[in-house]
């Protein structure tokens, strides 16, 4: 649901887009919306009265306010939160969130659940057991990360004392989550003290690995070509001898000031028009090749990702399958996938060959944007290493002392129904990225072999 960020990262949220309500769900009046709704999944209530909405985040033993939004025109807003709008008669809702890909489907409640109208409980056994029943109720790989949950409690839960210092606490509940090496997990304290999960053998997409890594990769792999940034220098575009373009994107998010997606759609747009000129793309002078590099890129708006997708193709193509976990007892269970596809942009795109350089600091909706253009054609070709392995959004949760932590809910499914949850989106040609052994010999192996890719 937000935008901004909760990691020390170049952007870790992700967002999904399907098409616009249609049928009974369009048609809404203000007074329809009014009442309180129940969201299949991501355990959360929207409370609608009087052009206001409240947001809860709840579990079977809790209930916690999670923001106030106020209608504008159909739009609901908050500063610094990402609008969202909500269609839908009588019993059932859709819910869209700027920025996302999918709708969040909705069911009338009688009333607001009890939880939510009275104090919640407080001290480090509610702390621990809000955290426990929010992994145990929306987490939905457990079983194919080996974590039996309920041993975790059972092993945990007994340490922890009423007079608990805080850093024990900590160190409590980031030791429980560390096994699961997910990416889209974490604890921040309410002084900043932060524990964010990673797969072994991977690092994070911090903004120091940036700064040190992109010097490196102008001198050694550009070699003096001239490279432009955008975008809050989070898009760069080179153009290299033989017709060959290098797009470099480390997030889909930030490109501006505003946390708005309709704001940072825009600047893309804007940047890709520059980028993507009609010499480029078109006619004698037009681009061989493509060089996509992703191998840094901290996530961001899904939205955003299929949005440059729109830019690489001229033809629609199918991107993934999202669903959510939306039951709290069975983690099989989860919502009907929805479908979503890359539509052409109507503005200048590019549509010829594309070789894309992956690696494991690539994560979120850097991941969700390969495993869209999988189904590009032509395919574009994979070099390097495994992406991170994170897909879902994520359920960004505040406990009873105030900190705060994140984990997802959702699954990204391929055509043929496989995930990459985990292991992450393999290259096609696997190569060093970044190892101390290339940097020492100023190689850049990946980017040399994407060269030979697209000029054979």
């Amino acid at each position: 649901m937000k935008l901004k960020l909760l990691l020390p990262v170049v952007g870790i949220v992700a967002g999904l887009v399907a098409a616009p309500l249609s049928g009974p769900l369009a048609a809404s009046a203000a007074t329809s919306l009014d009442g309180v709704w129940q969201m299949d999944g991501y355990g959360t209530v929207v409370a609608i009265s009087n052009d206001n909405a409240k947001l809860f985040s709840t579990t079977s033993i809790s209930c916690t306010p999670a923001g106030e939004y106020t209608r504008n025109g159909d739009r609901f807003t908050a500063e610094e939160e990402q609008a969202f709008t909500v269609r839908g008669r009588r019993d059932r809702a859709g819910m869209h969130v700027e920025g996302n890909v999918g709708d969040k489907h909705l069911r009338r409640l009688a009333k607001l659940p009890k939880l939510c109208t009275v104090p919640g409980a407080t001290g480090t056994l509610a702390v621990f057991d809000q955290f426990w029943t929010t992994y145990a109720e929306n987490y939905p790989f457990f079983r194919a990360k080996g974590i039996d949950w309920d041993k975790v409690r059972a092993t945990n839960r007994p340490l922890v004392t009423l007079d608990m210092s805080d850093d024990a606490l900590f160190a409590l509940l980031s030791k429980m989550i560390k096994p699961l090496g997910d990416a889209h997990t974490a604890i921040r304290t309410a002084d900043g003290k932060l524990f964010a999960g990673v797969r072994p053998g991977t690092t994070l997409p911090t903004e120091e690995l940036e700064a040190k890594l992109r010097p490196y990769i102008e001198s050694t792999a550009l070699k003096g070509a001239r490279f432009t940034s955008y975008a809050n220098d989070r898009i760069g575009y080179a153009d290299l001898p033989g017709r060959i373009g290098y797009l470099r994107v480390i997030a889909f998010l930030g490109y501006g000031d505003v946390p708005d997606y309709n704001a940072e759609r825009d600047t893309l747009n804007a940047t890709l028009d520059q980028i993507l000129t009609k010499e480029r793309t078109s006619g004698p002078g037009k681009l061989r090749g493509l060089i996509v590099d992703l191998r840094i890129n901290g996530g961001g708006s899904d939205q955003l990702a299929l949005d440059l997708a729109s830019r690489l193709t001229g033809k629609p193509f199918f991107a993934y399958a999202k669903r959510a976990r939306n039951n709290p007892v069975d983690a099989t269970a989860f919502t009907p996938p929805q479908p979503l596809f890359v539509q052409p942009s109507g503005r200048t795109k590019y549509t010829g060959p594309i070789a894309m350089l992956t690696a494991g600091s690539q994560m979120s909706a850097g991941e969700t944007f390969t495993q869209a253009m999988i189904n590009r054609v032509p395919r574009p070709v994979r070099i390097g290493e495994n992406t991170q392995g994170v897909f879902s959004d994520t359920l960004q949760r505040t406990l009873p002392n105030g900190w705060e932590f994140i984990l997802p809910n959702e699954e990204f499914r391929t055509r043929d129904w496989k995930t990459f949850d985990g292991p992450g989106i393999p290259p096609d040609l696997r190569t060093p990225v970044f190892t101390a052994a290339e940097l020492a010999g100023h190689r850049d192996t990946a980017f040399a072999t994407a060269l030979k890719v697209l000029v054979r």
